[in-house]
């Protein structure tokens, strides 16, 4: 059940209508315009190029946005005459623990906005200035996010977190309806199937539902205000929530029949909603953000003021910089974290041919961790040597850095997991070899599982006439 039928019924669904349109259906791949598109649409599609282009550019944009969201968080000083446990308590249930779900949701925008795109593989002027609004309220959403954090019992925030959210479901809305009254925008194969308004109006439930939960958010902001925290956490595990759900009324009513509109996804591969390359460059992007917010740091709070050089160093520049002799330390102890991580998530999704839906989810965490970078280089040089606070502060760093190598692991496993599906042939011969090895290593008397099986079969198949006998 799930994805896998999904991804049948719809193949299935696609073929039928191939078979019914016969030689319109190769014409239709052979040629750039199907032969249900009028002149005058071909004349619009003459001006109209592929979203490629629009992608990277929103790709770029959402990445950034999700990575300066730390900045609230890495900028609270806390001073060295203060408790640092009493003031990162206050963090993690406030600034930290509100970071991590914006940024999960503002992955899930970026996903959706993928899928959208997916189905619209053509814009035009107006398609790219809706998409620019868009994305002008995502850049919106750090300050929303700042709000939220420094003023957490005021539901300010959160209304214009929950408004902006809502207003992007709109347009979005109206990018998916613009795009099916121009057909030549749309993926190919949806030009040519019959139910295009099925495809329509399932891809607008879909993308009205994070609105819906925001607006149901805002009212509960004004009643019950923890509850708004809990529906917004729900929006990101939302697509598992409704997986689970489907799976729960299969085995109580049994198979379900399936129409094209109940696809859960709008696209027509559920089990690869995102491209290996999508992660990979998103991915990228936070690292290379994260990198270049640490370098902010130093251009921004380690340039000596010209009048304290001159009075309180006689007018040397080397002896005013060898003050800030830790922070640069911390600074390229920093950097080599992330390119560390960097390296080790390169080569992991150098030996892997796709992504789950899972590994996707688990990447995203990750990235949240290495988002929190700043927040533990800010911690690491905030306090003098042999301070009280110094280990602590080296603590969160280092609890920070372990969370977002064990969601790397964590990816690594699934992927040995899904073998099959997610690596390379070389791999998964490397793989067994590798555990063959440990098995005659570690347990050289243990029989293969194999061989044992094949024994069992062995001695079941006797002979019909021995067993009568």
């Amino acid at each position: 059940m799930g994805e896998n039928d999904d991804s049948d019924i719809i193949e299935h669904h696609v073929e039928e209508e191939m078979e019914k349109r016969g030689t319109r259906s190769h014409a239709a791949s052979s040629s750039s315009f199907p032969e249900s598109v009028s002149p005058s649409d071909r004349e619009g599609h003459s001006s109209t190029q592929s979203s490629h282009r629009l992608l990277a550019y929103s790709d770029a944009l959402i990445s950034i946005i999700a990575t300066v969201m730390i900045l609230p968080v890495a900028h609270t000083k806390v001073e060295d005459n203060e408790e640092l446990r009493e003031s990162v308590q206050q963090l993690l249930t406030t600034k930290i623990a509100v970071y991590l779900m914006t940024f999960l949701i503002v992955t899930v925008a970026w996903a959706a906005h993928i899928r959208l795109f997916q189905v619209i593989v053509r814009i035009d002027d107006c398609l790219a200035l809706l998409n620019l609004a868009c994305m002008m309220l995502i850049t919106f959403l750090p300050y929303t996010f700042s709000l939220m954090a420094t003023f957490p019992q005021k539901i300010l925030g959160i209304l214009l977190f929950c408004g902006c959210v809502m207003v992007i479901g709109v347009i979005q809305s109206v990018i998916v309806l613009y795009a099916f009254s121009r057909p030549f925008l749309l993926n190919e194969q949806i030009q040519i199937s019959e139910n295009q308004t099925f495809y329509k109006h399932h891809i607008l439930k879909v993308i009205m539902r994070v609105p819906l939960m925001c607006l149901f958010a805002s009212i509960f902001s004004v009643i019950f205000f923890q509850l708004s925290y809990v529906l917004l956490a729900i929006v990101i595990f939302l697509p598992y929530i409704s997986q689970f759900l489907k799976w729960c009324r299969s085995k109580a009513i049994g198979q379900v029949e399936e129409t094209p509109d109940s696809m859960q996804f709008y696209t027509f591969l559920p089990n690869e909603p995102l491209t290996k390359e999508r992660v990979e460059a998103f991915s990228d992007g936070v690292y290379a953000i994260v990198a270049t917010l640490l370098i902010l740091d130093i251009c921004e709070d380690n340039v000596p003021d010209p009048t304290v050089v001159k009075e309180q160093f006689g007018g040397s520049l080397v002896a005013a910089l060898q003050v800030y002799g830790p922070e640069y330390l911390a600074y390229f102890g920093s950097f080599a974290t992330v390119g560390l991580l960097w390296f080790v998530h390169h080569s992991l999704f150098l030996h892997v041919t796709k992504t789950t839906r899972f590994m996707g989810l688990l990447n995203t965490f990750s990235l949240a961790f290495v988002g929190g970078l700043p927040l533990a280089y800010q911690l690491t040089h905030e306090f003098p040597r042999n301070s009280h606070n110094e280990l602590e502060a080296i603590q969160i760093s280092c609890v920070i850095i372990f969370f977002a190598g064990i969601f790397q692991l964590t990816i690594w496993v699934v992927a040995l997991y899904n073998e099959q599906e997610t690596l390379h042939p070389y791999v998964r011969l490397l793989v067994r070899v590798g555990l063959a090895l440990l098995r005659k290593i570690f347990c050289p008397d243990r029989p293969d599982p194999r061989t044992v099986v094949e024994e069992e079969d062995d001695e079941t198949r006797v002979p019909f006439n021995a067993l009568v006998t």
